[in-house]
């Protein structure tokens, strides 16, 4: 009888994406060989869990009764598991991030140095710009800027406070006036920015305790940071990025920075996750890098 926990795992995982596809890359295995799994538990248990159709996959209502009784049970045993594995010296199993692309950049050295030290462990850095459940999509953790930390979660500070950038080819900059304060700023001619949540981004200024924010009008909107860059870089206009996204065509004068006065240092990424009663000894031995990080980048600034 296929009422082994993959199975199980596998149920919850197409439940929870509404896809067999998505559910078996989550799963690590193959669409065929997950839908094969979930055939053998229907005919174990006598009841179809799914409805199926060439573009949509539901919950029967057994299925959906089914979910709801053994989701608790499968998470209790995903914490007995964390528990016993726990008690391991050497920390080994599998972590599981979710990270916007710019959060991901920022962490993938500690990843990596964090593979090095510990050679058992396995890390799944998953960068996407939609902001997830964590605990329903079944990550350890989440990295995200701090204003999209969910507020139930608790937050490391991770690297150093971010700086946002405005800018524009050196083009656009020849033929239009140069702004001087974000009032100057021609909306129409003002990138929009698409947030993970679906909310259009308002562009925020600070300069001497005054705090401006502005809603960008311009005719293109985007929610990836390389697709912007490239837009600015072809004169479509005034562009918002996260400094480190453009710091590169900055110094190489493919793009001129406006208003470098009115965008101060602010709050970076933050690391989080949810209560956890027992880790394992693989997530703490990451918060122990994230800590040790946090507390070095600390020592830096206060030496300045």
């Amino acid at each position: 009888m296929e009422s082994g926990l993959k199975g199980l795992e596998a149920v919850l995982a197409i439940a929870r994406r509404g896809s067999f596809r998505a559910a078996a890359l989550d799963l690590g295995m193959s669409t065929t060989a997950l839908s094969h799994t979930i055939g053998r538990l229907e005919a174990s248990l006598g009841v179809r869990l799914f409805n199926r159709t060439t573009r949509s996959v539901s919950l029967s209502d057994a299925g959906r009764s089914f979910v709801a009784r053994i989701g608790p049970a499968v998470a209790e045993i995903r914490m007995a598991m964390e528990t016993a594995q726990s008690q391991r010296q050497t920390p080994s199993g599998l972590l599981r991030i979710n990270a916007s692309v710019q959060a991901g950049r920022e962490i993938a050295p500690m990843v990596l140095a964090f593979l090095r030290r510990f050679p058992e462990m396995q890390v799944d850095l998953v960068t996407e710009g939609r902001l997830v459940d964590i605990v329903a999509e079944g990550f350890d953790m989440g990295l995200r800027t701090s204003e999209l930390v969910p507020r139930d979660m608790i937050a490391l500070p991770l690297g150093r406070p971010q700086r946002y950038a405005v800018v524009a080819s050196p083009d656009w900059v020849a033929a239009h006036p140069l702004p001087l304060t974000p009032a100057d700023l021609p909306l129409h001619d003002c990138i929009r920015v698409r947030l993970p949540n679906g909310a259009l981004f308002r562009w925020q200024f600070e300069r001497d305790g005054e705090i401006v924010q502005i809603e960008a009008k311009g005719r293109l909107t985007l929610d990836e940071a390389m697709i912007a860059r490239t837009a600015v870089l072809n004169g479509a206009g005034i562009g918002f990025f996260i400094e480190q996204d453009v710091a590169d065509d900055i110094a190489a004068g493919r793009m001129v920075r406006l208003l470098d006065d009115w965008t101060p240092p602010r709050p970076g990424f933050s690391l989080y996750y949810p209560g956890r009663r027992n880790p394992s000894a693989g997530f703490t031995a990451f918060l122990a890098m994230v800590r040790a990080a946090a507390a070095e980048h600390a020592q830096d600034d206060g030496q300045r």
